[in-house]
């Protein structure tokens, strides 16, 4: 018996966040009952489980990485009828949504998958997993603001965690830097905010690393399967003690 959120989950219908929203919200029902209890326990192989109004079978679990190109929106529609992530997934058979999200001007390494609990342990604040980007800045940062972002600087939304920055590339004549800056936060636009907030705004933003997997030389728009090795490293990071973490890195 399993929590039904974590059953609907790892069916690939939704995150475990999106499945206890379609439990509370009336949708989900077992064995002919609508349910909309968090807590309420099933049985995947014998009870019938069906949202709204379609059974859940299982499906492949599916852990892939996408380089998005800039002017791509991390979402499954959009409205106003730009390119969405979906565009690029052509032969995947499952549906897969991404981990976490990259704003509509960022472009780098997404990870995304049908497997819910993977992506909830990614994502979850308290797991603190490190993603790296290469931030191209107006203006050259001094070393003292930069030491700002090291311990952690204030946004509107509170402090930030301590953040691991480095130069990587100096063009007095253009009167820009580039600067890798790892994180181990999730919130929205938080990098742009951070070097907003030392007066040196981002022009181009790239991630390329979550959790120790590389975005390397995967191509602009092309996908990759991630290795049962990166899978699993993925899951044993996110597990491991914060501090550890850092000293990872």
């Amino acid at each position: 018996m399993e929590r039904l959120q974590k059953i609907i989950a790892q069916a690939g219908i939704a995150s475990r966040r999106k499945s206890e929203e379609l439990i509370l919200s009336g949708k989900v029902e077992v064995n002919g009952e609508v349910v909309t209890e968090l807590g309420t326990k099933a049985n995947p192989e014998e009870d019938m489980i069906t949202v709204n109004g379609k059974p859940i079978r299982s499906e492949k679990k599916v852990y892939m990485m996408l380089n998005k190109p800039k002017g791509v929106i991390t979402s499954a529609s959009d409205p106003e009828g730009r390119k969405i992530v979906s565009d690029y997934l052509k032969g995947v058979k499952e549906r897969v949504y991404p981990v976490g999200r990259l704003d509509y001007d960022t472009e780098g390494l997404l990870i995304l998958t049908n497997d819910g609990e993977f992506a909830h342990l990614l994502t979850h604040p308290k797991h603190h997993v490190p993603k790296t980007y290469l931030a191209t800045v107006k203006g050259v940062p001094h070393g003292t603001a930069l030491e700002k972002l090291k311990t952690g600087i204030m946004l509107d939304d509170g402090m930030t965690a301590p953040a691991e920055v480095e130069y990587k590339d100096v063009d007095t004549a253009a009167n820009e830097a580039v600067i890798s800056i790892t994180i181990y936060e999730g919130r929205n636009r938080q990098v742009r905010r951070m070097f907003e907030a030392i007066n040196h705004p981002v022009t181009r933003l790239k991630r390329i690393s979550f959790g120790g997997i590389l975005l390397q030389n995967l191509k602009r728009g092309l996908t990759r399967n991630l290795t049962k090795e990166e899978v699993n490293n993925l899951i044993t990071l996110a597990k491991s003690e914060p501090a550890k973490k850092m000293k990872k890195r």
